[in-house]
């Protein structure tokens, strides 16, 4: 069936504001929920957020009151929302739990968008990105077991492996090299437009939550490895966001963001497996459609163009939590020793890449180096999940 937002009317504005018991939601309960239902939960956070952020960048930068009143309007809704959707999580999950969740997100995530993204330019830049963020899960819960005696398989539930990615401390490079080239707004398919969005507002969302939450630990080797990753994530969303057309007007930008919600919240609500939490996809669905013509009566308005003209005539295909592992390991298998260099990518160091390494490192070994040793030397092992063999890279087997 297809589904034709821009045809859809949802929910009046006027009629979308909540009370407290209705916003009051019930959490997910962590030991029995569908890991992929706390991926959309996060996933849909990670978007509101970018939503309610990019509404204020863009009612500080026009002058007309009208509006910035209806944007607040919009926006407000939107900050409902997201309070909804991120509240869904239990507040008996540990910052650490979460944050594992928060990786199996960018891997499958990033895994599925790079498997369905049709320009080969944009499925390079998420296959080189899902491999860091695998590290990054790999490194996360190897501290997980150390400070919390518990293993990740708990979260990730047997979905997503957990091993060697491309090693952390590779993933420090010169700022310089961490701007690609970004799409063309008049020429590149519109899904490719969603997927950009996605991805930069899930990527955006987790350096957000390290900043915040690094801190929050006493254990010395849990701040220094949420200190290193949240400086990758800073690359990361440089590395996402600069794909997006800065060509794009602001009109245009707002009906990309409104037309993205509409497309994951129905997605999610297509595979959503608890009906509570799919009642809350549908219902935000329902909002969303409406945000959405309240931004196209918008840009008519002060564009002078037909929305039609730039987004995409019906929703894509749904966006699917699922595992990605044989596509992982292919990546595993040829990509591992990517960088990159200028808006490109190559497979040997270079001169900014050597001098970035010798001057963040200092000579010592990074956290994500010594979470390891220090995990090695507690338990004689390592803690990973190659649930489909033994890793596709000999150098990264263990020893």
């Amino acid at each position: 069936m297809t589904f034709n937002p821009l045809e859809q009317r949802g929910i009046p504005l006027d009629r979308q504001l909540r009370n407290w018991r209705e916003l009051n939601v019930k959490p997910i309960d962590p030991d029995h929920c569908d890991p992929y239902t706390r991926c959309r939960i996060i996933t849909m956070n990670g978007i509101e957020g970018e939503a309610i952020l990019f509404s204020h960048q863009l009612a500080r930068n026009t002058v007309d009151p009208e509006v910035k009143r209806q944007l607040a309007r919009t926006r407000y809704i939107e900050a409902q929302q997201q309070k909804v959707v991120n509240w869904l999580l239990p507040g008996v999950s540990s910052v650490l739990e979460t944050t594992i969740a928060y990786e199996q997100v960018a891997v499958d995530l990033t895994a599925w968008v790079a498997r369905m993204e049709p320009d080969p330019y944009l499925k390079q830049a998420y296959q080189f990105g899902v491999l860091e963020d695998f590290d990054h899960l790999y490194r996360y819960a190897n501290l997980y077991e150390m400070i919390e005696h518990r293993k990740a398989e708990s979260i990730v539930d047997g979905l997503t492996e957990v091993m060697p990615g491309r090693p952390t401390k590779f993933h420090h490079r010169d700022p310089y090299d961490n701007v690609r080239d970004a799409y063309a707004k008049d020429e590149t398919n519109p899904l490719s437009k969603l997927h950009a969005l996605t991805i930069m507002s899930a990527e955006q969302q987790t350096m957000n939550f390290y900043m915040n939450t690094g801190p929050t630990y006493m254990e010395p080797i849990a701040r220094q490895l949420y200190q290193e990753i949240g400086l990758i994530e800073e690359e990361h969303v440089t590395h996402y966001e600069s794909l997006v057309d800065p060509g794009e007007t602001w009109w245009e930008q707002l009906v990309n963001h409104e037309y993205n919600e509409c497309y994951l919240y129905y997605s999610f609500m297509e595979q959503e497996s608890d009906p509570k939490v799919k009642a809350i996809w549908e219902l935000h669905l329902n909002m969303e459609l409406e945000h959405l013509h309240t931004a196209c009566d918008l840009m008519r308005q002060h564009d002078g163009r037909d929305p039609a003209s730039v987004l995409a005539p019906e929703l894509p295909n749904v966006l699917t939590f699922e595992p990605n592992k044989g596509y992982l390991r292919e990546l595993l298998d040829t990509q591992m020793d990517l960088t990159t260099l200028g808006a490109g990518y190559v497979s040997e160091a270079h001169e900014r890449f050597e001098k970035m390494q010798e001057q963040i490192h200092g000579g010592e070994e990074p956290p994500s180096e010594r979470v390891m040793a220090e995990h090695d030397a507690m338990f004689g092992r390592e803690y990973r999940i190659e649930s489909e063999g033994e890793h596709p890279d000999p150098a990264m087997r263990e020893k």
